[in-house]
């Protein structure tokens, strides 16, 4: 290989290969380009994704607004915050506007007072100068800025932190129960053959018709005389038998080898080994989707809670969140903020068992 050639083949290996991107995206099966109708679904899809996680982004982004901010209109997408000036003979930092002068002058000015359409206005390097300016002829001066105190003052004020982890508590541990229970009854209504199995899953099915408005009243009855009112385990065990969870785990086994089973019946194995080593390792797929729904329902869940718990240090994040709403004034900006903290474990589960989504709901057979 000559010396040209060498340098002439190092310099196409280093040269950047220019449309790689574009030629990936307008490339099809078969070597064609992109027809209209695929730049119709990337549009589509495209639309779809803003309308799922645009209101997703304008809350994180009003989260780190001040209550002042979420009340301007028109509402802004970043978090801008009015820029306040110290000026001399005043106890407070005074805001600062981009004022137009009768001449077309522009000027920067502090607001004092404002009385209806007329704001008195001082130059902060003068401020023995006051001016009365019309509010129109005025434009705020904001810069970007973060309003953590939105997460902080909550945690630390308003005991938030003792409602997360009330939430926690009750997710992780109706959700193993649910887990626990649903699955025992499912393996005991797909795996053993008796009469009456298919009689006993349609009544089960068939409390899905039930209004949760017409158990609530005996629900809290039975929950009231075993004493767990304003107690975690009032807002726990009265929902862990769920039949969604009972008829997803039971389409899922119906799909098991019945031969698995009667091998290892044959090795004497006994129905709790069947149950712990064998079913339950092969559904954790659908384990997984109920796990999913089962966290999703608890962290969200606030009619139940609401009813059951009466004291503060008992509250759900849910509850908390009720919370910062007065009858005359509500907090937007900590509401928000705490919400965004309450989506984020759910956020982080899923993210984890996704995965599992599509193969245990096709296996099962749920729509």
């Amino acid at each position: 290989m000559t010396t040209e050639t060498a340098a002439s083949t190092t310099g196409q290996g280093r040269a950047p290969q220019k449309g790689v991107l574009m030629g990936f995206l307008t490339r099809r099966r078969g070597g064609k380009r992109l027809h209209w109708t695929d730049w119709a679904t990337y549009a589509y899809l495209a639309f779809g994704i803003l309308l799922m996680f645009g209101p997703i982004v304008w809350l994180l982004m009003s989260s780190f607004k001040t209550q002042a901010g979420l009340q301007e209109f028109p509402p802004t997408f970043l978090p801008l915050s009015q820029v306040t000036v110290e000026v001399e003979g005043n106890a407070r930092p005074l805001p600062l506007f981009r004022v137009t002068m009768e001449d077309g002058s522009v000027r920067e000015l502090a607001e004092v007072r404002r009385i209806g359409i007329v704001a008195t206005m001082i130059d902060p390097a003068n401020p023995d100068e006051r001016l009365s300016v019309p509010i129109d002829a005025r434009e705020p001066i904001r810069e970007f800025q973060l309003a953590t105190e939105n997460y902080t003052t909550p945690l630390e004020q308003f005991e938030f932190g003792r409602y997360l982890w009330n939430s926690v508590f009750v997710t992780v541990i109706a959700t193993i129960i649910t887990l626990v229970i649903n699955s025992m009854a499912a393996f005991a209504l797909s795996i053993y053959e008796f009469k009456g199995r298919n009689l006993a899953m349609g009544f089960i099915i068939s409390t899905l018709m039930i209004p949760i408005t017409i158990v609530l009243v005996p629900t809290y009855v039975v929950v009231a005389s075993l004493g767990m009112v304003n107690s975690l385990w009032g807002v726990i065990i009265p929902g862990a038998a769920t039949p969604t969870g009972v008829f997803l785990l039971r389409q899922y086994m119906l799909t098991l080898p019945k031969e698995l089973i009667e091998a290892a019946r044959m090795d004497k194995a006994s129905e709790w080994q069947i149950y712990w080593r064998i079913v339950l390792p092969l559904s954790l797929p659908a384990l997984a989707v109920l796990a999913i729904f089962s966290i999703m329902w608890r962290w969200n869940d606030f009619l139940w809670p609401l009813i059951v718990l009466n004291q503060t240090e008992v509250y759900t994040l849910q509850l908390g969140l009720n919370a910062f709403q007065g009858e005359l004034n509500t907090q937007w900006n900590y509401v928000l903020a705490m919400t965004v903290v309450t989506l984020l474990p759910v956020a982080l589960v899923f993210a984890f068992l996704q995965r599992f989504i599509t193969t245990g709901i096709a296996s099962s057979g749920m729509k």
